[in-house]
């Protein structure tokens, strides 16, 4: 009865070390691998991590989870060999030198020479292995850490084109495209994990702009449509002149409305029509103005002719502002996509396929 403690002095952290002491004392990991041989190996592609930071939330979370994927699988039988990684290629590595030589174009790379370059990268690449080490035990993790692998090791990148020639050989490789951040200082393109490094929150500028419907096209809404104008938001006024498509959103309501003063009709989501400038008529707080238009008509607002389910308008077309890609296939008609909103803007956005990644999905698959 002297290991059962009150609530009160019972520390979590302490049984904790307590069990990797009892693992450390019974080489439990070790001796579970030795009492699996021969059973059903279990491979378990693993993404390593990169040495040269410390660990975080995000390695610590997904570490677990790996975790527990692999107990599962040797506990119900299976050999489960369990190899720490490291990965050595990428930016975060050259980064790191950049910073340290003060590096800042290709230029400077190639005039100090690519094979130094490469060995002042090698040089970093496991500078807080022992960290990770550590901190990947002292969480319980089974795996092995004196065996590790390094993906600069050239056995391993051969494994890695040799599977790539495995797929090859079977037709399994296609070429496809895909919209990725690129940075010009390095020459290439950016994993989202490099871009975000450098994330930062600007202001960005906002334009309203409006389309005029050309046709109907194969939307559902009809004849409907015609004579009115489609008014687009984006934050990325520099990208218009690559305008290919509309996108709204299949399931928001959309309403047409009709500008009392102008005659014109415009279709924007309905959650947004205040966001229209004269659409929706604000009350004056001004006393005194109040008093000086007396017997003046209140503005109207805009009169809503009709609504549609965002659905209704995929494949209505449209004048561009631009007519420099008149001759591509199914270009200016609406397409729709979930990712848009009705939080903010016009709840129909433009679409540059070439300038971003829910354009360009949008575009190819939002028909």
């Amino acid at each position: 009865m002297e290991d059962v403690l009150e609530g009160k002095d019972y520390s979590f952290p302490v049984e904790e070390e307590k069990i990797l002491a009892l693992w450390d004392e019974l080489d439990a990991f070790k001796e579970q691998l030795r009492r699996s041989e021969g059973k059903p190996e279990y491979i378990f592609y693993d993404g390593p991590p990169f040495a040269t930071g410390l660990p975080h939330y995000g390695h610590i979370l997904a570490g677990t989870l790996k975790d527990i994927v692999t107990r599962y699988a040797a506990a119900t039988g299976r050999h489960v060999t369990r190899r720490f990684g490291w990965d050595c290629h990428g930016l975060p590595v050259e980064y790191e030198i950049d910073k340290k030589l003060e590096i800042k174009t290709r230029d400077d790379v190639l005039q100090m020479g690519i094979d130094k370059y490469n060995e002042e990268c090698r040089s970093i690449v496991m500078r807080y292995s022992k960290e990770w080490e550590v901190t990947v035990k002292r969480l319980g993790r089974w795996i092995d850490f004196e065996n590790d692998y390094k993906t600069l090791d050239p056995q391993f990148m051969e494994s890695v084109w040799w599977v790539f020639k495995q797929l090859y050989e079977r037709d399994l490789v296609y070429r496809g495209f895909k919209v990725m951040p690129f940075s010009t200082a390095c020459s290439t393109s950016l994993s989202n994990f490099e871009a975000g490094l450098n994330y930062k929150d600007v202001d960005d500028p906002a334009v309203m702009v409006s389309f005029p419907v050309k046709s109907a096209g194969n939307s559902s809404a009809g004849a409907a449509l015609e004579g009115s104008n489609f008014v687009a938001w984006t934050t990325t006024p520099w990208t218009l002149p690559s305008n290919l498509a509309l996108c709204v959103h299949p399931e928001l309501t959309y309403v047409q409305v009709k500008d009392p003063a102008k005659g014109t009709v415009y279709i924007v989501a309905e959650a947004r029509l205040p966001a229209l400038p004269g659409a929706v008529p604000k009350p004056k707080k001004d006393k005194k103005k109040m008093a000086a238009a007396d017997g003046a008509a209140e503005p109207a607002g805009f009169a809503v002719l009709a609504k549609f389910k965002g659905a209704e308008l995929v494949g209505a077309q449209y004048d561009p502002l631009f007519p420099y890609f008149a001759s591509h296939h199914d270009a200016f008609r609406v397409v729709s996509d979930g990712y848009v909103t009705d939080d903010s803007g016009t709840g129909v956005v433009h679409q540059a396929p070439a300038f971003g990644e829910d354009d360009y999905r949008s575009v190819t698959h939002g028909y």
